[in-house]
């Protein structure tokens, strides 16, 4: 019998774990697209991600996140939304507060974002980091616990610090683009699961040989 791989659409994947949920099956905002096996830890209410985790979220800027993606409880995407005027003697939002203010509603519309929120696969965010408008985060970076993320983060790079800072890369750049070459999160299920050992502590020259070992399988010889 082959390895079984792990369900990608059950919510809640850790038996007697109600505080970890996956969240691709979980989210329902068009404006928020998540890969397979990303999923948040809670223990107070990680269902609600959307609302709580996900902040000042008017659109059209979408927030991505690719696959295998590990979150900590309190992680936080700070939305185009929060943006403020700073042109003007005063930053406060007068015409959300309603009555004859909200026909000024012109100079809180169409302020300046800075894009798209996207994050990379197999990222690592600590407890409590928070990331702001337009950051793009690279495959295989790390997130220090409380880091406030303001400047795009490296592919395999460690950030810390308000504003977080470049504390490292975990590979050098000729190591880090046979990783990015490889891309084991975009593998199949099937492969994944059987080299489960390779991915998460080989080298990755027995990465590449796992790579390998199936790509040069003949057709029909693997799912």
């Amino acid at each position: 019998m082959p390895p079984v791989p792990a369900d990608p659409t059950v919510v809640h994947p850790m038996p007697g774990q109600p505080r970890v949920v996956l969240l691709k099956p979980l989210v329902s905002s068009p404006l928020i697209e998540v890969g397979e096996f990303s999923y948040y830890d809670d223990p107070d209410d990680p269902t609600a991600f959307e609302t709580r985790n996900v902040l000042y979220h008017y659109g059209p800027e979408k927030l991505v996140i690719g696959k295998f993606c590990a979150l900590g409880t309190g992680v936080r995407f700070i939305m185009n939304g929060a943006n403020h005027r700073m042109d003007g003697p005063s930053t406060f939002p007068f015409p959300i507060m309603g009555g004859s203010w909200a026909e000024h509603v012109d100079l809180i519309t169409g302020l300046p974002g800075r894009g798209d929120t996207v994050v990379g696969s197999d990222v690592w965010f600590g407890h409590g980091a928070t990331v702001m408008p337009g950051v793009r985060i690279g495959h295989g970076a790390v997130i220090a616990s409380a880091s406030v993320v303001v400047h795009d983060v490296p592919a395999y790079g460690i950030v810390g610090g308000n504003p977080a800072r470049l504390v490292r890369r975990r590979y050098g750049d000729a190591d880090v683009d046979r990783l990015l070459e490889l891309a084991w999160w975009d593998w199949p299920l099937q492969r994944i699961t059987e080299h489960i050992r390779t991915i998460m502590s080989g080298s990755i020259e027995e990465l590449e040989a796992a790579a390998a070992s199936w790509a040069t399988e003949p057709p029909g010889a693997g799912p």
